[in-house]
């Protein structure tokens, strides 16, 4: 009798622990209470006991010290890695734990538009509130001998590009993810690159494109304005770009061009010096820089604005022709002035950037 006893014990344990094996397998692939997403972030150094317990305790989970018997039971433990995490709604518990070993943490975002200077860049780091700031008060060159690049002129050398990153990303990490981008494509860009361009380096390359970014406001129209500038290069003509001259006012730049900063000579005032500005005026774009190697060929030698409100440009090979351009594109601009005098008055807008245009006798400036 005791022989048949301890034997129906052993059986009813035996049951108990298989009930309870299927349970925690049911348990940890069936869906989770919660009935909507949630997030949790996970410190580094935390442990996996204190994340189940805040899932449970926050209702995403049912059961915290369950699933640490069915981890315990299979003999895994895995890793869970810092950053911010978005839990779906019903996700089970076999669903969180590889979120947690797969580190698939919510991804945050900054934006760099093209054209955009590298103190511009700089600025968007410093704001965005998920970024471990590393770099505040450092100058440029500070900057960039952080990045291991001492020596090395900061503007143009980073690539406009939406960056995603994990919450707490240190912001020399993203600068050296554009840095190494924009290395990439230059690199890219010169190796097919046209024959007898008037410049002889990939860095020359960059500094015509980072102007070509800043005078083009459409995309198609990027590769005639880099044509432009280079038959003005190959006959020795300067390039009279506006935006070279508002790079170099820097903060004395009141939002007009007028006369006196046309004349006043500084080195990137290319209405005063020949060639192509001493460095890049901007972050240009994978267009650009294909643009400035790839110049579309069409014998233009000025360029200005139409007035259309499209951003396109009239592209002249003659002085004559372009001084009729540029009367054509006062006249709408005097057309349009009337017309808005004479609708209601709106809440004041900022100062409109001059009319991008090249050429000895452009847009008169004030």
């Amino acid at each position: 009798m005791r022989r048949l006893g301890a034997l129906a014990l052993l059986l009813l344990l035996g049951a108990a622990a298989a009930g309870a094996y299927l349970w925690l397998e049911r348990l940890y692939q069936a869906p989770g209470p919660a009935p909507a997403e949630s997030r949790i972030q996970v410190d580094p150094g935390a442990s996996l006991r204190s994340v189940l317990a805040r899932l449970e305790a926050g209702g995403t989970l049912s059961n915290a010290r369950a699933v640490e018997w069915y981890l315990r039971l299979h003999r895994l433990r895995p890793r869970v890695q810092a950053g911010l995490y978005e839990i779906p709604a019903g996700a089970s518990p076999g669903q969180i734990i590889a979120l947690f070993e797969q580190g698939k943490v919510v991804l945050e975002q900054l934006t760099v538009v093209e054209g955009a200077t590298f103190g511009e860049f700089l600025e968007a780091l410093a704001q965005h509130p998920s970024v471990a700031h590393t770099i505040a008060g450092k100058s440029p060159a500070q900057v960039m001998a952080a990045l291991g690049h001492p020596g090395v002129h900061a503007e143009g050398e980073f690539f406009p590009d939406t960056y995603r990153f994990a919450a707490n990303t240190p912001d020399v990490v993203i600068l050296s993810l554009a840095y190494d981008s924009m290395q990439r494509g230059l690199a890219d860009a010169w190796q097919a690159r046209s024959k007898d361009l008037p410049f002889d380096t990939p860095y020359q390359a960059l500094v015509l494109a980072s102007v070509v970014e800043k005078e083009a406001a459409l995309k198609s129209e990027r590769a005639r304005i880099a044509g432009v500038f280079v038959n003005r290069l190959r006959k020795g003509m300067r390039l009279q770009s506006d935006p070279t001259v508002i790079y170099g006012l820097g903060e004395k730049y009141d939002g007009s061009i007028h006369t006196r900063d046309l004349t006043a000579d500084n080195p990137y005032n290319t209405y005063t010096r020949e060639g192509l500005p001493p460095t890049p005026i901007a972050l240009p774009g994978r267009e650009s820089l294909v643009a400035a190697v790839q110049p579309e060929e069409t014998g233009a030698l000025f360029f200005v604005a139409t007035g259309l409100g499209d951003g396109a440009h009239h592209f002249s090979k003659t002085l004559e022709e372009h001084n009729s351009a540029v009367q054509s594109y006062l006249v709408r601009l005097r057309n349009q002035q009337r017309a808005a005098a004479q609708k209601p008055a709106a809440p004041a807008a900022p100062h409109p950037s001059p009319a991008p245009s090249s050429g000895e006798q452009g847009v008169p400036h004030p």
